[in-house]
């Protein structure tokens, strides 16, 4: 353009701007909510352990169940924005289920995600197949946006 010299204020305003968004436009920020799993907390509980020392340890879980029997689910989500002023896209979604047995003392305990669209319990590295509470972490796993699992 006729006139502008390099040292215009009008180009360093512009180059300042694209050198702004570029910076802003790399930035990935990874989020957690929920429940944050620490491995030292979760092998504090064994089974046998009461009810008590679980909420001690864990705190109140996320939700519970009394179908089939007493259970504490502890859900978490990580999600991560890739650019500034993007939306967040969920990376991953555990839910830690503590089951109580009729006196109250754990039973199982397991560690649920999803892996190939499938609910997996990453203690046990075993695909949960059948059981009473199946329904409410597929529900709870699956409800999660972005993953594009069959509802």
């Amino acid at each position: 353009m006729p006139g502008l010299r390099s040292s215009s204020p009008l180009v360093r305003v512009v180059a300042a701007t694209v050198l702004s968004l570029a910076v802003l436009g790399g930035c990935a920020e990874e989020y957690s909510h929920g429940y944050i799993q620490s491995q030292d907390s979760i092998s504090q509980i064994q089974p046998g352990s009461s009810r008590e020392q679980v909420l001690l340890v864990l705190g109140s879980p996320s939700t519970s169940s009394t179908i089939g029997g007493e259970s504490f689910y502890y859900i978490s989500q990580k999600t991560e924005r890739n650019m500034a002023f993007a939306t967040p896209g969920l990376v991953d979604q555990r839910v830690l289920a503590v089951y109580f047995d009729d006196k109250g003392k754990v039973k199982e305990l397991a560690n649920y995600g999803l892996q190939d669209g499938k609910i997996f319990d990453f203690i046990s590295r075993k695909t949960k197949t059948t059981g009473q509470d199946i329904g409410v972490l597929g529900q709870i796993l699956k409800a999660a946006p972005g993953l594009g699992l069959p509802k």
